[in-house]
């Protein structure tokens, strides 16, 4: 009955603990993440991870009469579904890729994720099962969308479809953020009005293209020629 708390809830924490143990296992594993695929393949991840894990929560607590008694009190809160989806999509990703734990030494990314996985199964049982479903539902959604994209099938170009899709039902006058600048250049004795316009059109077309880009893939994604027109455009006054 309330649809939108599929989203919402991967943002909200019960404690400050909660919410530090995920933001530092969020910046572990999605900095590794960011040195192979790009800001929009995580964002997708994240968001579709946690959405995954709500509905297998959902999905588990309503179909099994052994969670019946505690169902109406139950509730899901917290980034860890969609945080395990961004860690098991780069273990499944590189799975070889080592790191360096304390009192362990390195460590390949394989080996957290079967662990972090077994524990949550086994853990079921014990306390929190709904918290332990929603991660491996997050879990399963960051395996399959790596397998996916090994196959060629890149799911963050439909997720950004999709998104501009409904966000076009909301904003009338299309998909790009327009702007505006003068430049101070024209005038009658150097350019026509025609050639002005034409300049200022295909000025605009690039920065449209470029805030298209910086709205799918992050700034970091831009070339150092987008930047720098990015920057010359956004200091005319």
């Amino acid at each position: 009955f309330k649809p939108w708390t599929l989203i919402s809830y991967m943002f909200l924490h019960e404690s400050f603990f909660h919410i530090l143990f995920n933001m530092l296992w969020l910046y572990w594993f999605g900095k590794i993440f960011l040195e192979y695929l790009d800001e929009g393949k995580m964002i997708t991840v994240y968001l579709l991870g946690g959405i995954a894990g709500a509905v297998l929560y959902i999905v588990a607590f309503n179909l099994f009469p052994v969670f019946g008694a505690i169902k109406p009190f139950s509730y899901a809160l917290g980034a860890s579904a969609s945080v395990l989806a961004i860690a098991i999509a780069i273990a499944t990703f590189v799975p070889n890729y080592s790191i360096h734990l304390m009192f362990l030494g390195p460590v390949k990314l394989k080996y957290i994720a079967v662990f972090s996985i077994a524990l949550d199964l086994i853990n079921i049982q014990y306390e929190n099962p709904g918290g332990h479903i929603a991660h491996l539902g997050g879990a399963f959604y960051g395996y399959f969308f790596i397998k996916q994209l090994q196959k060629g099938n890149d799911m963050s170009h439909s997720f950004f479809s999709f998104i501009k899709s409904i966000r076009s039902y909301f904003i009338k006058d299309g998909s790009k953020l327009s702007v505006s600048y003068s430049d101070p250049s024209n005038s009658s004795k150097n350019k026509s009005d025609e050639d002005y316009n034409y300049e200022k059109k295909q000025r605009q077309q690039q920065m449209d293209d470029i805030l298209d880009k910086i709205s799918t893939s992050g700034y970091e994604s831009l070339s150092k020629e987008e930047k720098d027109l990015l920057f010359k455009i956004s200091n005319k006054k």
